[in-house]
C-alpha cells in the first residue's frame, strides 16, 4: 500500500545538482509542488523551467541561518504549508585527515550537521500546527560504517543518524516522521561524474556506483508509506561496494 505524494509541498535543499536535482524531476512527476533551494540560482531556474509543476526557487546557503529561515518562511507564504523537508544539501571531503584544510572541514560540519538541524528546527513548528509532515535527511553509508578515507565526513553522517533517530521519537506524537536515507557511492557531481555514458557504465555495467535516480526512488518509497509506517533509516549501496 502506498500513499500518493500528489500536491505535497516539498522543500529540497541542494536542489541544483546531483540527488537534489534528480529529486526535483522525479517528485515533479509525482505531482509534488516544489521549493528548490541552493546557492546556484541560475541552475535551479533552468531546472524549474523543465518541470511541469509549481516551483519556487529560493537562494539558500546552508551555512547562513538567515537563508534557512527565509527559505522556510518563503515557502509558508507561497504555499501555506510544508509537507516534506528533504534536507539533502551536503559537502564531502575525503583523504588523509592530516592533509585536510580545517577551514573546509569546519564548513562541512556547518552544512552537514548544523544546516540539517536548522532545517528541521525551522519546519517543526509549522508541521505541528498543520498536523504532521515528513523530515527526510540525506545521510550516507559513512553514517553506518567507518570508511577509511572519510574520518571527518563520516563523523558528520554519524551525527546525522543520531539526530534523526532521537528527534524521531520527540516529534512522533505530532504526526511528524523523521527519516534518513543513506546511499553508498553515487555517480554524480560529488564524485566529479557528470557524463551520462560514464554514469551508465559505472552503475548498470560495473555496478560500483548508484545513480542519483536510484536514491530518489528510495526516497519516494519512504515518503509514500502509510502514515503509521516510518522507514527510520534506509541504506542502499551498489552491488559491488565493500562497505
Amino acid at each position: 500500500m502506498t500513499k500518493s505524494l500528489s500536491d505535497k509541498v516539498v522543500i529540497i535543499t541542494g536542489a541544483s545538482s546531483g540527488i537534489g536535482a534528480a529529486a526535483a524531476r522525479m517528485l515533479a512527476q509525482q505531482g509534488c509542488k516544489l521549493i528548490l533551494a541552493a546557492r546556484s540560482v541560475g541552475k535551479m531556474e533552468a531546472l524549474a523551467a523543465e518541470l511541469a509543476t509549481e516551483c519556487l526557487v529560493v537562494r539558500a546557503d546552508m551555512t547562513v541561518p538567515a537563508d534557512i529561515a527565509n527559505m522556510v518562511e518563503s515557502t509558508r507564504k507561497h504555499f501555506g504549508r510544508i509537507d516534506v523537508m528533504f534536507a539533502n544539501a551536503g559537502l564531502f571531503i575525503q583523504g588523509d585527515f592530516v592533509d585536510y584544510d580545517m577551514d573546509a572541514v569546519s564548513k562541512m560540519l556547518k552544512v552537514n550537521i548544523d544546516g540539517v538541524m536548522r532545517c528541521a528546527h525551522a519546519v517543526i513548528p509549522l508541521m505541528r500546527a498543520q498536523g504532521g509532515g515528513d523530515i527526510l535527511v540525506t545521510s550516507s553509508i559513512a553514517g553506518h560504517a567507518e570508511l577509511h578515507r572519510g574520518p571527518a565526513y563520516g563523523a558528520t553522517k554519524h551525527a546525522v543518524e543520531t539526530f534523526v533517530n532521537t528527534l524521531r521519537r520527540q516529534v512522533a506524537a505530532d504526526g511528524i516522521r523523521v527519516m534518513s536515507l543513506a546511499p553508498g557511492k553515487v555517480a554524480n557531481e560529488i564524485w566529479g561524474i557528470t557524463d551520462a555514458e560514464e554514469i551508465a557504465r559505472l552503475s548498470a555495467d560495473e555496478q560500483t556506483y548508484l545513480r542519483s535516480d536510484d536514491v530518489v526512488a528510495a526516497a519516494i518509497f519512504m515518503l509514500s508509506r502509510p502514515r503509521h509506517v516510518t522507514v527510520r533509516n534506509l541504506v542502499l549501496v551498489p552491488r559491488y561496494q565493500e562497505a
